[in-house]
């Protein structure tokens, strides 16, 4: 009865007010703030490709836990996939509370930022935009990254890109993740008070502009990035699907191929020696019509033994 007076009056029934509000917030800007974190984190994993191929298959490798399983398992990033999405969707669940729910609480809002012109204000209203946006933009990646782990990489992730036609929901991903991430770190920090000092002002002004910059520094870093994956992707084209072989391990084939090469020579010759030796053993080369003789002999002798025997290029 007492939780039912709760949810009527906001109140409990000793007349003190509900605590639930309080908590809310508070696992509100707990999920928050993780995710802001962890797409940080993302966003540099990412851009690894700016480095190089190699680099950005070490990193999906290492999330794929080669370093305890022997080749990695996709399964560990569906598992971490799945943790974020939860996650993702209990801070929804808390952010909706303060939406509007109506056409006319809409309105209503929007007159009043309109008049005041208070910047946090109309950062609240970018910050509930892009995370509307996000409800559809972040589940379609979400989605592939759940279900096609083994995608991951320097040609699944570009192939995915320019083949699949992604790019387009990936840049306004990148778009609102940043908006919304950057605008919610900064009002994580004015509502806690993390760096508030002496003068709130003024703090409020120089948080505007890391925000401004960290915002700025994670869009050119993204859209660097989406470009990069969209060159290999278009350069891939032809070869979509194909997964990306490091660089190590194409030496390490194409040693493997040499040294069967140098091998199968090193038999041909023995063998050649060995039919050189019984044919021309105690053959003693006396005037130019002799040499001439033996040198016909030989071609013929090599023609008899080595008919049929093509000898194939390294790699063929």
């Amino acid at each position: 009865m007492s939780n039912l007076i709760e949810g009527f009056l906001g109140k409990s029934v000793e007349g003190k007010k509900s605590r639930v509000p309080a908590k809310l917030d508070y696992w509100q800007s707990a999920t928050g703030l993780f995710l802001a974190l962890f797409m940080w984190g993302h966003m540099f994993f990412v851009s690894s490709i700016l480095i190089s191929k190699d680099f950005m298959y070490s990193v999906t490798k290492m999330f794929e836990g080669v370093s305890f399983i022997n080749g990695g398992n996709p399964f560990i990033v569906s598992v971490a996939v799945a943790i974020v999405l939860t996650i993702i969707i209990i801070h929804a669940g808390l952010g909706m509370r303060k939406l509007p729910t109506n056409y006319r609480q809409y309105q209503v809002f929007r007159t009043h930022m309109k008049m005041i012109k208070h910047e946090d204000t109309t950062l609240w209203f970018i910050q509930a935009f892009t995370g509307f946006a996000m409800f559809f933009l972040a589940s379609a990646h979400l989605f592939i990254m759940l279900t096609k782990p083994e995608t991951i990489g320097p040609f699944g992730s570009a192939d995915r890109m320019v083949t699949d036609w992604m790019w387009p929901i990936y840049l306004l991903l990148l778009l609102a993740v940043e908006f919304h991430g950057s605008i919610g770190l900064y009002r994580l920090s004015v509502k806690w008070g993390w760096f508030e000092g002496d003068n709130a002002k003024e703090t409020r002004v120089k948080l505007k502009k890391v925000k401004w910059g960290i915002t700025a520094f994670f869009l050119i870093l993204g859209l660097t990035t989406l470009a990069a994956y969209m060159k290999i992707g278009f350069e891939h084209k032809a070869q979509a699907g194909q997964r990306f072989q490091p660089t190590a391990m194409i030496k390490n084939i194409d040693s493997t191929n040499s040294f069967q090469s140098l091998s199968k020579m090193d038999n041909t010759e023995t063998s050649f020696r060995t039919i050189v030796a019984r044919n021309f053993s105690g053959i003693h080369f006396q005037g130019k019509s002799k040499i001439e003789n033996t040198e016909i002999s030989f071609r013929a002798s090599v023609a008899r033994n080595f008919s049929g025997i093509h000898f194939q290029k390294k790699g063929a």
